[in-house]
């Protein structure tokens, strides 16, 4: 599955972005990661592709939403701490730990989107 993003940019704080990622196959589920340099690629949200079920992490909950069409993220109220280079992903969808997953396939990545909150 090939991913193509689109979105991001420049605001500034308490300001709005929107994400989207195209993906040229089937998808169980898509979401978002985010990383800064020096640091670890972090979850942000994911979306069951035929389904229901979202996720967020406890950073971005209340402010990120994820949809369906395109695993368009949403992110309102942005923060200066939200500035990170975001990627789609398209991933295997899990539940386990009394919880919803969608764990990123090795090869299924977008190049990256650069959002920057000031």
């Amino acid at each position: 599955v090939q991913l193509v993003e689109s979105g991001g940019g420049s605001v500034q704080t308490g300001g709005s972005l929107r994400l989207s990622c195209k993906a040229s196959g089937f998808t169980y589920c898509m979401g978002w990661f985010r990383q800064v340099p020096g640091k670890e690629r972090e979850r942000v949200a994911f979306v069951q592709t035929y389904g229901d079920i979202t996720g967020y992490d406890d950073s971005v909950k209340g402010r990120f939403t994820i949809s369906h069409d395109g695993a368009t993220l949403q992110m309102q109220n942005l923060k200066p701490e939200d500035t990170a280079m975001y990627y789609c992903m398209a991933g295997s969808f899990s539940y386990y730990n009394r919880a919803y997953h969608c764990n990123p396939l090795d090869e299924n990545w977008g190049q990256g989107t650069q959002v920057t909150v000031s």
